[in-house]
């Protein structure tokens, strides 16, 4: 067979078990297992494909047509232009996700022009933590581009933290990131930062109500960590916690940026409107639904 050949048995394979995005995700499995890329793919067509790659392809195919994500069947993942090992231990980054590391540098940026400094920085003097870290994209995304800043990550679970640590090291990082274990309740300054020290607080939190479980594709249910997907019944209730961590730990004039959950604005956006806030703004992803909320700590 060859490999013209072997993509439309793939394709049709996943069409028949109804797989979203089907040809996308036979192209990348065997682009995986030939190690070749999309160019080489289409320019080769007639190109035999042996026995043992065919196996493989064939093998990988029949996993994702019985729900196995593309991602964790190749190990990889692009976020921010870099490329990110992901394993069943934590959340597939998503393209709506790069929001935040949008809304963050605006923000940053703006606030350096507000201060009469030059409106692009490298970071330089900054302390960020990223709550909830998972694979670490948003911390390494945020340390290529701000290449002196100093970044903190955390997340509740181990298994997560040794796969963001593999990625700062696949991306020359693993010195400029401190990696820690820990949950809303515990203190950022106990892992080296003082309280009240940082410039830029993100995060991505859980934010799937438990309620809606059945709701998502299976691939997502019965794959990705349910720790990082499920926030509570209702899906927000995390929120009123990490605000009141970013609270305790951002410097006066320090930013806040999160991801929302669908729907969650309105339970969300209230817990930002006290007196301690100011500035706070939401930002829609390419579909128009409230994505990022951000804002400012107010000067004391």
């Amino acid at each position: 067979m060859d490999i013209r050949g072997a993509l439309r048995t793939g394709i049709s394979r996943l069409r028949e078990k109804q797989v979203a995005s089907y040809t996308l995700a036979a192209e990348l499995l065997l682009l995986h297992v030939l190690g070749r890329d999309r160019a080489w793919l289409y320019a080769h067509p007639e190109e035999p494909i042996n026995t043992q790659e065919l196996e493989k392809f064939l093998s990988l195919i029949s996993r994702r047509a019985n729900g196995e994500p593309t991602q964790h069947l190749t190990g990889k993942q692009e976020f921010w232009s870099l490329e990110f090992e992901v394993t069943p231990d934590v959340l597939i980054p998503r393209p709506e996700t790069e929001h935040i590391i949008e809304v963050a540098l605006d923000r940053l940026a703006l606030r350096e022009l507000r201060a009469g400094r030059a409106q692009k920085t490298n970071g330089e003097g900054f302390l960020i933590a990223d709550i909830g870290t998972g694979s670490g994209c948003l911390a390494i995304a945020l340390a290529k581009e701000l290449p002196a800043a100093a970044i903190y990550a955390a997340d509740i679970s181990p298994a997560a933290l040794a796969v963001a640590r593999r990625n700062a090291v696949r991306h020359g990082l693993e010195n400029r990131i401190r990696f820690f274990e820990s949950d809303l309740s515990r203190s950022l300054d106990a892992d080296g930062a003082k309280a009240s020290a940082f410039d830029l607080i993100v995060s991505n939190p859980p934010y799937i109500p438990k309620r809606d479980a059945h709701t998502l594709a299976r691939e997502v249910r019965d794959h990705e960590p349910a720790i990082a997907l499920y926030g509570g019944e209702e899906g927000y209730e995390l929120y009123a916690g990490l605000i009141a961590l970013a609270e305790r730990h951002l410097k006066s004039g320090g930013i806040f940026v999160a991801e929302l959950g669908h729907d969650s604005l309105p339970a969300v956006q209230p817990l930002l409107d006290a007196h301690q806030w100011t500035a706070v703004g939401v930002s829609n992803d390419l579909a128009g639904i409230p994505r990022v909320i951000a804002a400012v700590l107010r000067d004391t």
